[in-house]
């Protein structure tokens, strides 16, 4: 116990606490060993400078070497946060499997001769609490209490003196109080009396504060009055067991004179204020109570400080002068009956002080000493918790998902807002629907038909100039081919031209016979445009929102109050936004804590029990939880309430017949959209086999060329040879070229001396596949009245002139490479007899050397499932 004055010349003087001492201590070398037997070498040796510091805080613990309060204040609340990590993470006691070898020692602080040991760590815990409370009681009364800052910083230290005490009082008393041996200055009931001695000395601060403020005499009353309280309460609990007769009699005097000091200071100050409502008879009963208090304290001042007794002497001397003249009234002038004490009501009292919360200054969940040993019993812990955690967020959650899709339904049941905006003229389409609607405007639409109907006629007029061209090519050449043949007679022993080109002729009747076909699939394209032109004229609408029937207001109103309805409705669907807002708010808040909770360094420094923390750290979300329950509940009134105004609202805006017309707008331009598309599928299937027989058409073309200039150099050499035999040669005396006659079929010749670059042999030059004709006949025509002539082929003719092999995905794949023709055709043998050209037996045409077509063809439309006026 030490009594001490402030630094001023105050008259009443406070108590300090001395430290608990204690034994020298070795922590480092037990817990390295636990370290490394139980965890491994390695990590032992990692957690050195953690060791190390942690045997420096008990060094200087030991040594009490700095004079400095403050930092020894800094010292004991740091170890202290570090004895709560290393009690998780190494279990000290007797026990043979645990650290057995590590006891702590301290003295009794107020009997230093008593000590206790024990083997675990509860003891220095408590040891250390209590010096922590001891180190801040002695900083309070270092402040200079005759300046209003002194004032201050004493109470704060004060209070944070008895946080520290009620914290040893709720955390550790208890368990230090169970082991083996222990000392009365850490039990519970020590604790508690040193907590209430230190309020009471920071609301004596407080009084003194408001004395210097200059307060009313009610004010200062209360407040004299709780300190009288708290040293009141500090007396009884040194006056009864365990503390009863462990402290010295000046401890007891110093607490009994304070206590009788300031509930007269309080009865003094009272009758101040009972004189001014002249209330002599209650302000005579007051000061007489004060007197007698002071008076029976002065009996019991055995050790008490003489400045505190001065104190005393000065209040009296307050008191008597103030009691001889309320008496002196009341004899002379208001003759009232004086209440006896006993009988008087309790004064009033008002704290303005409590114990400071010492659990975020000591919370060590912060720190990182030892932070990479993490106990199984912890990790489990930590598991079971996020478990909790993920339940809460998992039903909440649920919640919310599940309030925001019953608005989405019920919400399209009522057709809202569409129903409102459609009053207001913002129309909307589905969604899928719009797509489809733009893809089309996109496309071209409707209005873009007619300039694909003209490419599908360009491209056959092309072709039909392309088989006139070829036809004229061949009947140029057969028309001299029959003018030798008539001039020279049997001399013109060359074969005719119609029996060479006798496939070529065939090819060229059956692309006229796809190329009629093809025409009137197109004219079955052009009547299905004009026929649905009609129907199809909606898809034109930009924005297609334009086409939709609107929802006028009535034509007439009986009380005119349409604006009213739509208003009160637009108003609840902005409540029904603005709950959906915090709604998305709310989840985004329960994913930000769950990424937030971290419990695990709270798991490691926790001494209590795991279920206690639970409860504790699962709270945080009782609030957001309640939140999402009423945001549920507004929406629930709000929805009921949506739903009887939309009833009144589709009553006066007939929305059943709007709805009606809507849903027919939708169908018809969803057939709109369906015929556009089959309609786009045929065009385009039909440029696909304008662009596909032009190619076939200039593959044969080329053939033709061929061979009639082949024809053309046969013709020169032969008439040579003609006027050589009406000359008189002999035909065996070129004993060097040989005789003509008629080779074999496929049989190889000599290239002739003055043969040109040979010319490509069109009976031996590799052909397409034969393919059959664009434009089939459909199994179930797509249009009604729709028919293909019949193929102009039977099964015993040659094949068609090509033949497109379907593929996977694609009506029209490209066509197969062309095969040579049969060595049995007809057209195989010579030109004439004694013809040695290399026109049969040439080469296939190079790829690349025929013409591009003049046309391409454009990016189709999507392809639908609908029927197509080409079929293969």
């Amino acid at each position: 116990m030490a009594a001490q004055s402030s630094a001023s010349a105050t008259t009443n003087i406070m108590l300090a606490i001395y430290e608990k001492k204690t034994t020298s201590l070795d922590l480092y070398r037990p817990l390295r060993n636990y370290i490394s037997m139980v965890y491994s070498e390695r990590e032992a040796q990692n957690l050195d400078d953690d060791l190390d510091t942690l045997k420096q805080y008990r060094s200087d613990l030991e040594r009490q070497s700095d004079p400095s309060p403050t930092s020894r204040r800094d010292l004991l609340q740091n170890y202290f946060k570090a004895l709560c990590l290393v009690e998780t993470r190494f279990p000290i006691s007797p026990d043979k499997d645990h650290i057995n070898t590590v006891t702590f020692v301290w003295y009794d602080a107020f009997k230093q001769k008593q000590k206790a040991s024990q083997q675990n760590i509860h003891l220095e815990k408590a040891a250390v609490l209590f010096n922590l409370g001891a180190v801040y009681s002695q900083i309070g009364l270092s402040f200079d209490r005759a300046t209003v800052e002194g004032r201050r910083q004493a109470i704060h230290a004060f209070i944070a003196a008895a946080g520290s005490f009620a914290y040893l009082r709720d955390n550790a008393a208890t368990k230090a109080s169970m082991g083996s041996s222990t000392t009365v200055d850490v039990s519970v009931e020590c604790a508690g009396m040193l907590e209430r001695l230190i309020l009471a000395q920071a609301q004596e601060c407080v009084f003194e504060n408001t004395i210097a403020k200059g307060s009313t005499p009610g004010v200062c009353a209360k407040i004299a009055r709780q300190v009288g309280l708290y040293y009141e309460e500090s007396l009884a609990a040194l006056n009864v067991a365990p503390l009863k007769d462990h402290f010295d009699k000046p401890w007891i005097a110093h607490v009994q004179l304070k206590a009788a000091l300031f509930y007269a200071e309080a009865c003094y100050r009272y009758s101040l204020e009972l004189h001014e409502k002249e209330e002599v008879a209650e302000e005579i009963a007051r000061l007489r109570s004060g007197f007698s208090a002071l008076a029976e304290a002065k009996k019991n001042s055995k050790g008490a400080a003489a400045q505190l007794l001065e104190a005393i002497s000065k209040l009296e001397a307050n008191i008597n002068p103030n009691l001889e003249r309320a008496v002196k009234e009341n004899d002379r002038v208001y003759l009232m009956r004086v209440p006896s004490p006993s009988s008087l009501p309790a004064l009033p009292a008002f704290s303005m002080v409590k114990p400071m919360s010492m659990d975020e200054v000591l919370d060590a969940s912060k720190e990182k000493m030892f932070a990479s040993l993490v106990p199984d019993s912890s990790a489990k812990a930590l598991s079971r918790y996020t478990e909790m955690v993920d339940d809460v967020i998992r039903i909440q959650a649920e919640k919310l998902q599940q309030a925001s899709e019953l608005t989405r339904v019920r919400l399209k049941e009522m057709d809202l807002p569409d129903s409102i905006l459609a009053l207001e003229g913002n129309f909307t389409l589905p969604t899928d629907l719009k797509e489809d609607v733009e893809a089309v405007q996109i496309s071209g639409g409707p209005a873009g038909l007619e300039a694909e109907l003209q490419q599908l006629r360009d491209l056959r007029r092309v072709n039909q100039e392309l088989l006139v061209e070829i036809e004229e090519l061949l009947q140029k050449e057969a028309t001299e081919d029959a003018q030798f043949r008539s001039q020279f007679g049997t001399r013109w022993t060359r074969p005719q031209s119609s029996t060479l080109t006798k496939n070529l002729q065939d090819r060229l009747n059956r692309f006229a016979a796809n190329l009629k076909q093809a025409s009137d699939s197109d004219g079955r394209i052009e009547r299905s445009v004009r026929d649905h032109s009609a129907l199809m004229s909606i898809l034109d609408h930009r924005p297609i929102e334009s086409a939709l029937p609107t929802l006028a207001r009535p034509i007439m109103s009986l009380d005119a109050n349409e604006d009213a309805i739509v208003g009160s409705l637009k108003q609840s669907l902005r409540q029904l936004e603005i709950l959906g807002t915090q709604r998305a708010g709310l989840e985004d808040m329960l994913k930000e804590m769950k990424r937030k909770d971290d419990i695990l360094p709270k798991l490691m420094t926790s001494t209590g029990s795991y279920e206690d923390l639970f409860r504790k750290e699962i709270a945080k979300y009782d609030q957001i939880c309640e939140d999402i329950g009423q945001n549920i509940e507004a929406q629930e009134q709000v929805l009921l309430q949506i739903q009887a105004q939309n009833e009144e609202f589709s009553a006066v805006f007939n929305l059943e017949d709007y709805k009606a017309s809507r849903e027919k707008c939708y169908k018809q331009i969803q057939a709109a959209i369906a015929k556009y598309r089959e309609i786009k599928e045929n065009i385009n299937e039909g440029l696909k086999f304008y662009v596909t027989l032009q190619d076939a058409i200039n593959n044969v073309k080329q053939q033709c060329s061929d061979f009639v200039m082949t024809r053309s150099i046969q013709c020169k050499e032969m008439i040579e040879d003609v006027q050589r035999q009406m000359a008189g040669l002999s035909f065996q005396d070129r004993k060097n070229t040989g005789s003509y006659y008629y080779a074999a079929v496929n049989q190889t010749h000599q290239a002739p001396r003055s043969s040109p670059q040979p010319p490509v042999n069109p009976q031996n030059v590799s052909h397409p596949r034969p393919q059959t004709p664009y434009y089939q006949p459909p199994e179930q025509p797509t249009m009604p009245g729709y028919a293909h002539p019949p193929p102009p082929y039977t099964a015993s003719q040659q094949p068609p002139p090509y033949h497109i092999h379907p593929g996977p995905g694609t009506p029209y794949p490209h066509p197969q490479v062309q095969q040579p023709p049969p060595a049995s055709q007809e057209y195989g043998q010579p030109a004439y007899p004694g013809w040695q050209g290399p026109y049969y037996n040439a080469n296939a045409q190079q790829p690349g050397s025929l013409p591009r077509p003049p046309y391409t063809v454009p990016n189709a439309y999507p392809p639908s499932h609908q029927g197509s006026y080409y079929k293969q």
